[in-house]
């Protein structure tokens, strides 16, 4: 990966004790856990509920934005999520959004807004996705023989 601080963004996740981690972003701290019927103890939201709680916040962030540069009320703007779990492997199989538009937008607005909305950067890059590296850090602890 090259490094341009004007794209590169970074986190950090620490664990904390079972199933729970501290997530940094931007000097922000959010913290994920499992259910307590996965054996977690249902402090945080899952990293699964995280990632589908990003894309409904980006798509009402794009919806809004909308509605600014058109100067309409964002008022009674929603953005409700469905997902389905899929197996082998374990990830998010099936996601329905369903975006209730503000009460004052104008109905020849309806399909631009949708379409603005729907095409937020969370949505792109899902649907045209990143290349991803997986990697080891160098050992910082010594493992004792």
């Amino acid at each position: 990966m090259t490094t341009d601080e004007s794209t590169d963004r970074g986190v950090h996740v620490r664990h904390l004790g079972g199933d729970r981690f501290e997530i940094g972003v931007r000097g922000h701290v959010l913290t994920v856990d499992q259910p307590a019927a996965d054996g977690g103890e249902d402090s945080a939201p899952t990293p699964t509920e995280l990632f589908i709680a990003g894309l409904a916040g980006c798509v009402a962030f794009y919806g809004r934005r909308y509605c600014a540069r058109h100067g309409v009320d964002p008022e009674g703007l929603a953005v409700d999520v469905r997902y389905r779990m899929g197996e082998r492997p374990a990830r998010v199989a099936d996601i329905e959004i369903t975006i209730t538009p503000p009460i004052h937008l104008p109905p020849e607005r309806r399909e631009p807004f949708l379409a603005v909305a729907s095409h937020c950067t969370v949505h792109n890059t899902l649907t045209d996705p990143p290349v991803i590296r997986v990697g080891l850090a160098l050992a910082e602890h010594p493992v004792a023989s």
